[in-house]
């Protein structure tokens, strides 16, 4: 008779008291609850103590690959599931979950399907959902060290999907959103940059009209109603600023050569 599996859930926080509690909720079954924590200053850490989880503190942020990889350091389990406080294990989801643990494949790792809330509606199209991601797998894999959008290198394991959603409270207020998607294209506009690579001035009407156009009509994100036509429109505006960002870090590239 097989043994089922000891898991570790894991959780980054910086002052996320007001999604922190329904988020640790959904995971009380888990074996153990990692919280690597970068510097709250409000009740996260009080209310991460109310549900038992184990509270490590790392304020050298160098970015989400980098701090869920020092994160995993602390788990115990003999598998892994990374979860962001403003995620929710779904109860379909955990039941597959607790199965795997029971009969792993030890050559795979496992997808689960993020259900977005965007303006109060759960994303059906629009190329939000399924938005598979990879969050339950052994020790032995590890985060690619990016800022931002950081994947699990996987190597040759199999990818395997699970039933059941994982709940993202995405865009719970605007204008927070707004300023996230400002952020990352900062952030990208700068990786970019320093990869060399550029961008013509009208290359970014072009990719701002095709963001547009993939996410409203390509994803089907008219079946989503008013929050689809949002959603597009935001999607097209991210694509503007990142765009528009690595351009001007060219033109001011081209300035400082031109004065040299």
């Amino acid at each position: 008779m097989s043994t089922k599996k000891s898991l570790s859930v894991i959780i980054l926080t910086k002052n996320e008291a007001s999604l922190l509690a329904d988020c640790l909720l959904s995971v009380v079954w888990a074996d153990e609850i990692i919280i690597v924590d970068s510097g709250s200053t409000d009740e996260t850490l009080s209310i991460a103590q109310r549900y038992g989880a184990k509270i490590y503190t790392h304020t050298d942020w160098q970015g989400f690959g980098k701090q869920r990889n020092i994160a995993q350091q602390y788990a115990k389990g003999e598998y892994l599931l990374m979860v962001d406080a403003d995620e929710r294990i779904s109860p379909l989801l955990k039941n597959a979950i607790e199965a795997v643990l029971m009969a792993p494949d030890d050559n795979a790792v496992y997808s689960c399907s993020r259900r977005n809330l965007f303006l109060g509606r759960f994303m059906r199209h629009s190329g939000w959902y399924p938005d598979r991601v990879v969050r339950l797998y052994p020790p032995q894999y590890q985060y690619k060290e990016d800022y931002v959008h950081e994947s699990l290198m996987c190597g040759s394991a199999k990818i395997i999907p699970l039933k059941g959603d994982l709940l993202h409270l995405t865009c719970r207020d605007f204008s927070d959103f707004q300023q996230k998607q400002l952020n990352y294209a900062k952030i990208w506009a700068i990786q970019r940059h320093q990869q060399g690579k550029s961008c013509h001035y009208l290359a970014i009407f072009g990719h701002t009209l095709w963001a547009f156009c993939k996410t409203g009509l390509l994803r089907a994100g008219f079946l989503d109603g008013k929050q689809g036509l949002l959603l597009a429109c935001v999607n097209a505006q991210y694509t503007f600023t990142k765009y528009t960002a690595l351009w001007s870090l060219n033109q001011i590239d081209r300035f400082r050569n031109r004065s040299e």
